[in-house]
C-alpha cells in the first residue's frame, strides 16, 4: 500500500510516500521508519527501494523529498543544506507520530549514503528517533573536505567570492552532482567504476527521475565543506546502530566512513559487510538490497 502525502515544515510542504504492509488497517500499530536517502536523489528512487521491500516485510516506511529538491516546496532550488537535511527527517517524525496506526514509540530512521550522514546527525539530538539505520553511509562534509585540489579554506574563499559575484548579478549557479553522461565522464577524466556505477544509476532509464536534476546550488558548497555529520555522535546518539557496507571498497569512501561511525558510536549491534557490492550497487541490485533489507529488518524488529 502506498499514500501519497505532504509533511509540514513551516511555511513549505514536503512530498512524501508512506510505504504500508498490506495488511495496515487490520493489524496492531506499527514500527516505522523514515528514509534518509543519498544527495541529489528523490523519494522514487534509492529510498523507494528500500521502503518498498521494509513494508512487504511489516514495517511501515516514509520516503520524502527533501525542502528545495524534487516535488517538494522551497526556495531556491537544488539547495543541499545538511542542517535543513537534518531537520527534514525531524519534520517527518512530527508526521508519523501524529498518523494513526503508526505506534509513535517505535520509530527508527534508515539513511543511505549522504543520508546515513543526515540519519546520524539527526539522531544525536532527536531521540525520538529509537534505532539508526545505515546502508553504505557517508560523511558528506569529509567528502567534500577531501574532493578541494587546494584544501577546503581555498574552496571557501572561492566560493565566497563566488556568493558575492551571485549577489551583484542577481543570478545563481548549478553544478553537477554527476557528469551526465558517460561520454562527459569520459572527457572529463573520470574514469572509474564508480562514477561510472553512479551515472548509469542516476543518469539513465534505469534509476533516473524527471524530478532529479542532478544539480546543486553552488551555494550549498560552502554549508557541506563545513558540516561533520558524525560530529559528538560518540556522546550523543545513544540508539541502536546498524551499519551495512559495500564489500567492493571503491573511491565513495562509504567503507571507511561506515567502520569509523561503527568505531565511534556507542551502541553499535550489528555490521555487515556484503561481498562484491559496490556503493552504488546497493542502491538496485535486487541482490544486495533484499540481503540488506533481511538484515534491516530484524533489526528494526528487535530494536523498535
Amino acid at each position: 500500500m502506498l499514500q501519497h502525502l505532504t509533511i509540514p515544515r513551516g511555511p513549505i510542504e514536503l512530498a512524501a510516500d508512506l510505504h504500508l504492509p498490506d495488511n495496515a488497517d487490520s493489524s496492531a500499530p506499527l514500527r516505522a521508519v523514515v528514509l534518509s536517502t543519498p544527495g541529489s536523489s528523490v523519494k522514487e528512487q534509492i529510498g523507494a527501494n528500500y521502503a518498498s521491500r521494509l513494508a512487504a516485510r511489516g514495517i511501515a516506511a516514509l520516503v520524502f523529498d527533501p525542502a528545495h529538491q524534487g516535488q517538494s516546496q522551497g526556495e531556491p532550488r537544488d539547495l543541499e543544506d545538511p542542517y535543513r537535511r537534518g531537520e527534514d527527517i525531524s519534520y517527518a517524525i512530527d508526521l508519523l507520530t501524529t498518523t494513526p496506526g503508526i505506534d509513535p514509540q517505535r520509530i527508527g530512521v534508515l539513511g543511505i549514503c549522504a543520508g546515513g550522514g543526515y540519519a546520524v546527525h539527526t539522531a544525536r539530538t532527536d531521540h525520538r528517533i529509537k534505532a539508526v539505520g545505515t546502508v553504505v553511509p557517508g560523511n558528506i562534509g569529509a567528502s567534500f573536505r577531501s574532493f578541494q585540489p587546494d584544501g577546503p579554506v581555498a574552496a571557501l574563499d572561492a566560493l565566497a567570492d563566488a556568493r558575492t559575484e551571485e549577489a551583484r548579478s542577481g543570478k545563481t549557479t548549478r553544478v553537477n552532482w554527476l557528469p551526465d553522461t558517460l561520454e562527459d565522464a569520459t572527457a572529463a577524466g573520470q574514469t572509474d567504476i564508480d562514477t561510472a556505477q553512479a551515472i548509469t544509476y542516476y543518469r539513465t532509464e534505469r534509476g533516473g527521475n524527471e524530478h532529479s536534476t542532478n544539480r546543486r546550488l553552488l551555494r550549498s558548497d560552502s554549508l557541506l565543506l563545513g558540516y561533520d555529520a558524525f560530529h559528538l555522535a560518540d556522546r550523543l546518539m545513544t540508539q541502536p546502530l546498524q551499519v551495512i557496507l559495500a564489500g567492493r571498497i571503491g573511491n565513495t569512501g562509504s567503507y571507511d566512513m561506515g567502520m569509523q561511525l561503527w568505531k565511534l558510536a556507542p551502541n553499535p549491534v550489528d555490521l555487515m559487510v556484503i561481498d562484491g557490492a559496490g556503493h552504488y550497487e546497493m542502491y538496485d541490485e535486487p541482490e544486495y538490497v533484499d540481503a540488506a533489507v533481511e538484515r534491516l529488518t530484524s533489526f528494526y524488529v528487535n530494536n523498535l
